[in-house]
């Protein structure tokens, strides 16, 4: 028997072999982003049936849905955004009325279907060509040049373009999918690959069949199509990638089965099978995104020495604090960002050593100072609990894990790693809210010491604005010694007199950002000359010079500008550039409007839906 909504809510959390876990009902676990009324009723699994037309760039074909409700409810609320409905039905096929209200910008359309009795449904649809979770690129714009390239963004609201489900991270579904795609091409999914090399499936056609097991939050769900290859990097993990990017990528990946191990041994076993990298197209909005058993990542933090393998470190740790156990709505996002950005650098030290995680700890406390100058130290925009995509900047990662790192240096390592891995044991396959992770923490680890609780101060790190008096700032030594060169040149000494041969990818960037902001041409000119810096193949290097010179109206620099923002679609260095453009008037301006017009293509939909407002 299933149990009801009611009953669940009072029932032990269940594993996914048993039941869904409950929607937390408390005030703060309401999402303001969804339509859904899950205390009500609540899907609890989705089948996807669907065909890639790459011509008309649409999905089409059905989505059946199982739900959980309540005792005499007679309707779901469903979350859509632009989907072509042509039907709904119960199991045998019996028409079901439906309505689509009015549409709420950022947030879709609310889809309620009047099931009757019906806890299975079946939708037919399509979704339209501009379905903001999918880019559909022309060869082009892929590595190879020669086949089309399709894969979906879903997080934070996006999947609902594309699957008429309720897509908020607290409901969480189990899933399973058959994709029909040319039969020249591969599709890869966050899911168990049950056929990973495809079926025949008709003339010109190939059917692929996954399955996940686990109730994972909507948005994970995800899926490409393209022109892949796949090269193992250990027993567990393995990377896929374009024939042209594959040997490159699994270079510079090929610590990621040690980075699994890493973390295993620190917070618990990885639940999720395999743990697979899909390397994606350069626009690829994001560093990396966590669906389950297959982190999406972009191609620049392909940099030939490692730098930036800690994409990959942060990712993995979303297996446990994002996937595991989920922020039950996005004004709750710190508990998967703020955790995973601290887990990540433990991994980093258990890889590569404590100096390596120190240097990136440092930065991160760099880039947690320039954020709260930023956005101001008494905004509300510098809590960590707020509004749902309130938070300035990266203060959900940095300040998040700065709380965490405070916490393990006031109670100690081992006592706080053991917290830890007890907290995702109580808590997997679950939502989770601020006030319960609070909550949590208290009943197992403060466990009514007094002087503890004041120590920490909780709920002003929580609930409060700035960065309390007690925040823990990690040093490195590596940076230290940047900090010595760049104090050297800044009292003019020439730029050919620092050796920078060996230096990482988070040593030029302490370097540049701690360049003051005024600059003469003569003096870009030197540095350019000496270093390469418009040429760097570094995405990151590129991304803070350019910064330096925009603020600077450094015209030499608008050629290779040109050619770095229409190779590159990371959201993290397009939206400061084309703003650091936009913000210097009559030189700027016009520059980003020439390159945005012919760069709009190479992005993806959100990425470019944020730029036409900034920069038209």
């Amino acid at each position: 028997m299933i149990p009801t909504l009611l009953a669940l809510a009072a029932a032990p959390l269940a594993t996914p072999a048993d039941a869904p876990a409950p929607i937390l009902t408390t005030p703060e676990a309401k999402d303001t982003l969804s339509f859904a009324e899950p205390e009500q009723a609540r899907v609890t699994h989705v089948d996807l049936d669907l065909t890639a037309d790459f011509t008309a760039q649409r999905l089409s074909g059905t989505a059946t849905l199982d739900i959980l409700a309540k005792p005499g409810v007679g309707t779901i609320v469903l979350d859509d955004d632009g989907l072509v409905i042509a039907r709904i039905t119960d199991a045998k096929g019996r028409a079901l009325k439906y309505t689509v209200g009015a549409i709420v910008p950022d947030k879709g359309a609310p889809l309620t279907v009047a099931i009757g009795a019906a806890r299975r449904i079946v939708v037919t649809y399509t979704s339209a060509p501009k379905a903001s979770a999918l880019q559909w690129l022309p060869p082009s714009l892929t590595a190879g040049k020669a086949k089309p390239f399709l894969f979906s963004q879903g997080e934070p609201t996006n999947n609902r373009s594309w699957i008429p489900t309720q897509d908020s991270p607290g409901i969480r579904q189990s899933w399973s999918a058959h994709l029909t795609v040319p039969a020249d091409m591969m599709t890869v999914m966050s899911a168990n690959r049950l056929t990973p090399q495809g079926a025949a499936a008709g003339k010109g056609l190939k059917r692929f069949a996954f399955d996940m097991p686990h109730a994972v939050p909507p948005y994970l769900i995800a899926f490409a199509v393209g022109d892949l290859a796949f090269k193992p990097l250990g027993p567990t993990t393995g990377i896929y990638a374009e024939p042209a990017t594959l040997a490159r990528a699994a270079a510079e990946l090929d610590d990621t089965e040690k980075m699994v191990a890493a973390a295993s041994a620190l917070y618990g076993p990885y639940r999720w099978g395999r743990y697979d990298i899909l390397m994606l197209p350069p626009s690829f909005p994001y560093g990396g995104m966590e669906n389950p058993t297959l982190t999406f990542a972009t191609p620049t933090i392909l940099t030939g020495d490692k730098s930036n393998v800690d994409v990959i470190a942060h990712e993995l740790a979303h297996s446990w604090s994002g996937n595991l156990v989920t922020n039950a709505t996005w004004s709750d996002a710190w508990l998967n960002e703020g955790f995973t950005t601290y887990f990540e650098n433990r991994i980093d030290e258990a890889v590569y050593g404590k100096e390596r995680a120190a240097t990136l700890a440092d930065l991160s406390w760099d880039n947690l100072q320039r954020d709260l100058k930023a956005a101001g130290a008494d905004s509300g925009a510098t809590r960590l609990h707020g509004d749902p995509g309130g938070t300035y900047g990266e203060l959900d990662y940095n300040k998040g894990a700065t709380f965490l790192r405070t916490i393990e240096y006031r109670v100690g390592r081992a006592r706080w790693d053991a917290y830890l891995r007890s907290y995702f044991d109580r808590h997997a396959f679950q939502p989770q809210t601020t006030a319960g992770f609070l909550a949590d923490l208290r009943a197992n680890l403060i466990k009514g010491d007094a002087a503890l609780e004041k120590d920490l101060e909780l709920d002003r790190w929580a609930y409060q604005p700035g960065l309390p008096d007690n925040a823990v700032h990690v040093r490195s030594a590596t940076l230290a010694a940047i900090d010595t060169k760049l104090a050297a040149f800044n009292a003019g000494a020439a730029a050919s007199s620092i050796d920078t041969a060996k230096w990482s990818t988070q040593e030029w960037l302490r370097f540049l950002n701690g360049l003051p902001r005024q600059q003469s041409a003569a003096r870009l000119a030197e540095l350019d000359s000496a270093w390469g810096l418009s040429k760097s193949p570094s995405a990151y290097i590129g991304f803070a010079w350019f910064s330096l010179a925009i603020a600077n109206h450094y015209d030499p620099v608008v050629t290779p500008l040109d050619h770095y923002l229409h190779t590159i679609g990371r959201g993290l260095f397009v939206y400061p550039l084309y703003r650091g453009l936009m913000a210097q008037g009559a030189w700027g301006q016009p520059i980003a409007r020439r390159i945005y017009a012919t760069a709009r293509a190479t992005y993806h939909p959100t990425v470019a839906a944020t730029l036409d407002g900034m920069v038209k």
